[in-house]
């Protein structure tokens, strides 16, 4: 029986995915409808539309897992580490797109480099998204060679194979694929993080120079800044922590217990949900969608409510 303190955090995590599940359904479905009827959209919306898809995936992929693995189905939850590999390094190519995308747009460096990208960017978004796709697509073969290592592994202790190929299967997973998985969610990391911290620096330095002028911090531009400066420390935060936790998982640096496990899972996903939410309130279209869903739930509840008093 599990204790108190384990069940506290399976509800919370149960929630927390129940929540990020809707968010990013909710993006997708008001972005890709538009995607449909119009054929076109902003290209930032085209990266938030596929960034959400991915991380709809991902959650559901996760609470999958954690599931089976309750349940002590390690053996399925080998073969369902494949997509989530994949879906999770190409959740990573996104959001490092998604912050080279508002890093060029919203910063305002006058380098040539920055000059040519922000005329640049937004034509090639399509070939980013398809280029992302590819690469987790082979990236992902180390993840999945991985894996079938690992079922091997099981397979021939379970039959009480050869201990020796046993023990050099563990060595090549270690010394050979561990490095590559870290090298492949490294590359994206390193452009989200470099990407983020310049345009921190860009919208810190305009803060600045919006206060010497001074400007009320009731200015509603002062105000907008500070908020998507605090906003992007706190994702990064989150998004670094995420990183690192998923690094120290794969390196087994550290052996979690039982009790532990689903608060680590929590901690793990929170900065993903909650980035989510960020971005469904940071954009004017799907505010304007989420308000008008809410407008209408009420109105219908309403109606039903009056007539059943009647």
């Amino acid at each position: 029986m599990p204790s108190s303190s384990t069940l506290i955090f399976v509800v919370i995590f149960f929630l927390e995915t129940l929540a990020a599940m809707l968010q990013n359904g909710f993006m997708v479905a008001v972005l890709g409808r538009e995607w449909m009827r119009c054929c076109t959209l902003p290209a930032g919306d085209m990266i938030v539309a596929c960034l959400a898809a991915s991380r709809f995936c991902l959650h559901g992929m996760a609470l999958l897992n954690n599931l089976l693995d309750s349940f002590n189905f390690r053996s399925i939850v080998s073969y369902f580490n494949i997509p989530w590999n994949f879906i999770n390094t190409l959740t990573y190519w996104l959001t490092a797109w998604l912050a080279v995308f508002y890093c060029v747009k919203i910063s305002s460096f006058s380098h040539p480099i920055f000059c040519w990208l922000k005329w640049r960017i937004s034509r090639s978004v399509l070939r980013l998204l398809l280029g992302s796709l590819i690469i987790s697509g082979v990236t992902v073969i180390p993840a999945v060679t991985r894996d079938i290592i690992l079922i091997q592994m099981i397979a021939s202790q379970s039959s009480h194979g050869n201990c020796t190929l046993v023990d050099r299967i563990r060595t090549f997973h270690r010394y050979f694929l561990m490095p590559i998985i870290v090298l492949v969610l490294s590359i994206p990391f390193l452009l989200f993080l470099v990407s983020t911290l310049l345009l921190m620096f860009s919208l810190h330095w305009h803060l600045r120079q919006m206060r010497a002028h001074r400007s009320s911090p009731r200015d509603p531009s002062t105000q907008a800044h500070t908020m998507a400066l605090k906003s992007l420390t706190f994702f990064l935060v989150f998004y670094t922590s995420y990183f690192l936790s998923l690094i120290i998982a794969f390196m087994k640096i550290t052996t979690l217990q039982d009790q532990w496990h689903w608060a680590w899972e929590v901690v793990t996903y929170a900065g993903i949900c909650l980035h989510s939410s960020i971005l469904v309130l940071s954009s004017p279209k799907l505010r304007k969608a989420l308000k008008m869903r809410l407008w209408k739930a009420l109105d219908k509840k309403q109606f039903i409510l009056s007539y059943q008093y009647q």
